[in-house]
């Protein structure tokens, strides 16, 4: 019989206007993968919250390896041998990544009073070449892009040697390359006897590296199957407590004679891209696929204004338009949907319905000075009744909401702001099965309303699925095109490796936290 590394009973967690959790219960062996899945704001993630000491229990029994323990704060469950690598970055931007690993734990030189940076900056490359990343212990953390922090997170967890890690979509900002590397980690974790808390909303992973699956919906425990008896089907009906009926995509939509909304030619950043040249026609979903470090993102961040350009131009329905900021951007008709949605999409102590506004408020002015409110919430009110965002109500602070419903409402934001041209960096990053599909058909809609998309992704399927074109691009170029029929995932992969040589350094200016768009 398996040790039983976590038990957790009976978990009660409330917050104003929501209760969270009610009634949970989860067990974790060791040398096993248990995957824990529901929808966003199922509770997954205040479970796991829970004991890591984030947020205390209200009520409920939690066993660690048989003992009867009350987890009040993280350093109480890291003593305990629990880490959890977050979905949501918690690396501290102007540290180097050798100093957010070893936060807390540095080793000290001289007379104790100075941090050894040599040591903790040799024990971090030894971490890093053990995962095979090529990540430079010395670079600051706000220099990398998302799926680089997301790499140095999980190297972090690695640095505890913890009995019990719990990863929270892990992958949801990784390559393909990068998650075998991962998984190829979460396989020696298995061998020493840890147990591993897996979360994540991809159907793939859990089939492939999961032994047991436990699935949560509206705070409360719903059943624990073993991952090779249940079908994806059955597990999704469990989640949602519905039958999901994928949507087709809506490529049937494109025209090839619509008229061409954006014209990008010669665009070019030092060190991050060169010579980018495409279009985009009305109604258009165009993907753009490549492996990190491509430069998909920061081509994105260039065209909204949010990064200088050394050169090239845009035009916007044939006509040259000069972006030099977000609100350039936003005044010519583009919105942004960041990967990052915290730092860029989200004023996260500010409500739902506030942000809902934040790109439009001048629409919702009396006169000058006075703000209709009214109108405000009737608007805040149709979205998240629309994008289905799970929130106690309208004045819910962001804060408080999952990570997927906080993705729903940065697309409301956009939405409401009715732009023509729409720019979506992963947008499902995050998001369960069925948001997933409802975001499907949303784009779908869009598309037939004659919007037209910019849809960055790193899941293949997706890019297949929606696109009625694909650019992929490779170490700041655009490699290949593709369309109809030769949009494939082998097609894909080998115009995303087609050009010699390695990955461009990611990052280079560094908008500050105040900037949301």
């Amino acid at each position: 019989m398996q040790k039983i590394l976590v038990q957790m009973e009976a978990i009660d967690k409330a917050f104003p206007g929501v209760k969270a959790l009610n009634q949970a219960r989860f067990e974790l062996c060791a040398g096993e993968v248990h995957a824990l899945m529901g929808e966003n704001g199922a509770g997954k993630s205040t479970l796991m919250k829970v004991l890591t000491g984030n947020y205390t229990k209200d009520s409920g029994t939690i066993w660690i390896s048989g003992k009867e323990v009350d987890i009040k704060n993280p350093k109480q469950a890291t003593a305990l041998g629990i880490s959890m690598i977050h979905q949501e970055l918690s690396l501290i931007p102007h540290l180097t990544l050798a100093q957010n690993i070893f936060l807390g734990r540095e080793s000290k030189a001289g007379l104790g009073f100075l941090v050894d940076e040599k040591r903790i900056n040799t024990a971090t490359q030894e971490i890093f070449e053990s995962m095979n990343l090529d990540l430079d212990p010395k670079v600051k953390a706000q220099t990398l892009s998302v799926a680089r922090q997301q790499m140095a997170e999980i190297a972090k967890a690695v640095s505890f040697n913890s009995e019990i890690i719990i990863m929270d979509e892990p992958t949801a900002a990784l390559t393909e390359t990068e998650m075998e590397e991962l998984f190829k980690v979460i396989g020696r974790f298995k061998r020493r006897g840890a147990g591993i808390i897996y979360i994540s909303h991809r159907m793939e992973e859990l089939e492939r590296i999961c032994d047991r699956v436990t699935v949560m919906r509206d705070g409360c425990y719903i059943a624990t199957s073993k991952v090779q008896e249940i079908s994806r089907q059955d597990l999704i009906r469990q989640m949602v407590g519905r039958t999901i009926y994928e949507s087709t995509g809506s490529k049937e939509h494109a025209s090839t004679e619509a008229p061409v909304v954006l014209e990008v030619c010669n665009l070019t950043r030092k060190n991050a891209f060169k010579d980018i040249s495409f279009t985009l026609k009305k109604g258009e979903i165009l993907g753009f696929a490549g492996l990190m470090g491509a430069g998909r993102t920061e081509v994105a961040r260039a065209i909204f204004g949010a990064d200088p350009v050394d050169s090239g131009t845009l035009h916007i329905s044939g006509r040259q338009t000069s972006i030099r900021s977000p609100r350039d951007a936003v005044a010519a008709g583009i919105g942004y949907l960041s990967e990052d949605r915290k730092k860029f999409g989200l004023v996260l102590g500010l409500s739902v319905e506030e942000n809902s506004v934040l790109s439009s408020m001048k629409d919702f002015l009396k006169g000058r000075f006075v703000v209709n409110r009214y109108r405000i919430s009737e608007k805040a009110e149709f979205y998240v009744k629309e994008l289905r965002i799970k929130t106690p109500g309208i004045r819910q602070k962001a804060v408080n909401l999952s990570g997927g419903n906080q993705q729903k409402v940065v697309i409301a934001k956009w939405l409401l702001r009715n732009c023509d041209i729409l720019i979506f960096d992963e947008p499902t990053r995050g998001i369960d099965v069925g948001a997933k599909n409802e975001i499907y058909k949303l784009l779908g809609t869009l598309s037939e309303q004659g919007k037209s998309i910019i849809m960055i992704s790193s899941e293949l399927p997706e890019v297949i699925r929606m696109s009625h074109r694909v650019l992929v691009m490779c170490e700041g170029r655009i490699t290949g095109q593709l369309a109809g029929e030769e949009i494939t995932q082998e097609g894909i992969m080998t115009y995303a490796h087609k050009t010699a040589g390695g990955q461009t350094a990611e990052g280079g200016v560094c908008i500050g936290e105040g900037n949301v768009y």
